[in-house]
């Protein structure tokens, strides 16, 4: 080694309670190249808002790190279902299109808390990665910081400009990254740049990725450096994230995952990945999530998938569960068979759209008859539990005919598992940079060229909240009717509400479609920027 640090702290700042799986890893994954090095894990999503401050300062007091980690997790503008300040969706969704003024002014209320919400969390998250620089140059002033995460991948280029210079902006995995920093090594020819000082490349986030071979987390390890490891212990249904992959080689329009986590699929030894939920298994923990981007991502991976649920079951791992989300088009009768065996007791499918037509305009390479017939084969195998199914409404090119196709094929997923055991959770598109639909956006002039994507303003967030007219105020009228009949089961009582108002396509509609591209100018965009 030719670098003097050899304490390093990784910070995750504060989020909902999801296991920090990223922290987690990179932390292994160091200790096993640098047994020397001292490490610490402190998660701030298992403290107390209002202790904040002091307990980030007072962990870097105890531990004197000579580099911080931070990873930032959500920057979550919209979401479908409630959360910070309340139901963001349903706020937007009152203030521009309810014709009741009072419940108009409820949604305006309702987003200004959010929006004061999220720039306060955006402030607070800054200011503790000040505060945490600064009183670790208390002990070490050449101290540094390296800032990394979900949130950081998506806005490295606006978080950039309000992070304290020096900062290291990591985009994607930033295993390589930490591994030259430790060395001494130059590590800007990795996916990142310096805040203040130098600027990010050109479609840096488009770079792939460092291939690593991925062994089993050693948590007896993290356990030693992370106090805070039996918070996600305790309770008894939570899930725990285990990686089997890395990488999802689709192209769907709206979709980020393929450009942070690069169209490489790396596959991580199946003896590993059970060795690894042994461990936890032996803590306690029956409930798994595997946190790729889709479990099986195409079909050259079923085999994997079938090897990986064998070793689980020759594991003896036999009272587990197990969720994740699922490309249904490549399940086999033998993989249904597997996963009903090893525990899988709930999934998710984000086909987007009912509707063969659409689903091939947004490059997402489903075959909607072919998920329905492995869906037939997964119930016959025994599976009775819940299917979650991802619409995302009106992202391009939709009609009320599409409309009805989605419904014809949402009815035969309930046919399939059950109309309880189906639940249709409604997304409307929150637009993000680096995807195709932001390229199309910009081509439609949608956007203009210097718009902020972490802009929460009116005028800005009507036009990220992907519901474009003709059909944005049909769809602003019926979610609104939907909270207002019954707003615990928000989706089926969409789904009911456009049946009523539309009618249902017959199902061979909805899984046939003519070879045609999308809209010319939508075409132009999506295939221009393909590649």
């Amino acid at each position: 080694m030719t670098t003097n640090i050899d304490r390093v702290l990784y910070v995750r700042l504060p989020c909902n309670p999801i296991f920090p799986i990223g922290v987690v890893y990179l932390a292994d994954h160091l200790h096993k190249l640098f047994p020397e090095i001292k490490q610490r894990i402190f998660d701030l999503g298992a403290i107390p808002p209002l202790d904040f401050n002091g307990a980030l300062e007072q962990c870097i007091d105890e531990f004197k790190p000579q580099l911080l980690v931070f990873s930032w997790r959500d920057i979550q503008i919209y979401a479908p279902v409630g959360g910070r300040g309340g139901n963001p969706l349903q706020n937007a969704f009152e203030f521009y299109y309810a014709t009741n003024p009072f419940v108009k002014l409820r949604g305006a209320l309702g987003g200004l808390r959010l929006a004061g919400s999220y720039y306060g969390e955006l402030w607070r998250n800054q200011g503790l990665i000040r505060r945490g620089l600064k009183r670790a140059r208390r002990y070490h002033p050449e101290a540094r910081v390296v800032v990394g995460g979900g949130a950081v991948s998506v806005f490295y280029e606006q978080l950039g400009r309000s992070l304290p210079q020096g900062s290291i902006i990591s985009v994607g995995e930033g295993e390589v990254l930490l591994e030259k920093l430790l060395r001494g090594q130059e590590f800007q020819d990795e996916r990142c740049y310096i805040a203040g000082e130098t600027q990010p490349r050109e479609r840096l986030i488009h770079e792939k990725p460092a291939p690593i071979e991925k062994t089993a987390c050693n948590y007896d390890y993290i356990a030693s450096i992370w106090n805070q490891f039996n918070y996600y212990l305790l309770d008894q249904d939570f899930y725990l994230g285990v990686q089997t992959k890395r990488g999802c080689p689709h192209n769907c329009c709206y979709c980020v995952y393929t450009v942070i986590e690069g169209k490489q699929v790396r596959i991580n030894p199946a003896d590993e990945v059970v060795a690894e939920m042994r461990q936890l298994y032996d803590r306690g923990i029956r409930n798994f999530w595997f946190t790729d981007a889709q479990f099986i991502p195409a079909r050259r991976y079923i085999q994997d998938a079938i090897e990986l649920l064998q070793k689980i079951i020759d594991s003896g791992m036999e009272d587990i569960h197990w969720a994740a989300y699922i490309r249904a088009d490549n399940l086999t009768p033998e993989l249904c068979d597997l996963m009903v065996k090893t525990g899988m007791n709930y999934f998710e499918i984000g086909i987007t759209s009912g509707s063969q037509e659409l689903v091939r305009k947004m490059r997402m390479g489903y075959n909607l008859r072919v998920v329905l017939e492995n869906c037939r084969d997964l119930k016959a195998a025994g599976f009775n539990d819940l299917v979650s199914v991802n619409y995302s409404f009106n992202v391009i090119d939709e009609t009320y005919e599409t409309i009805r196709q989605t419904i014809a094929y949402h009815r035969e997923l309930e046919q399939i598992f059950g109309r309880e055991k189906v639940e249709p959770a409604i997304f409307f598109i929150g637009l993000q940079p680096h995807t195709h639909l932001e390229d199309y956006a910009l081509e439609q002039e949608v956007l203009k060229p210097d718009y902020n994507p972490m802009s929460l303003m009116p005028w800005t967030a009507r036009k990220l909240l992907w519901n474009p007219e003709p059909l944005g105020s049909f769809f602003g009228e019926v979610c609104l009717e939907a909270w207002q009949r019954n707003a615990n089961d928000f989706g089926r009582e969409v789904m009911d509400i456009l049946e009523e108002r539309l009618g249902r396509a017959e199902l061979d509609e909805a899984l046939s479609a003519p070879i045609v591209e999308a809209s010319p100018a939508a075409a132009k965009s999506l295939v221009a920027t393909s590649g």
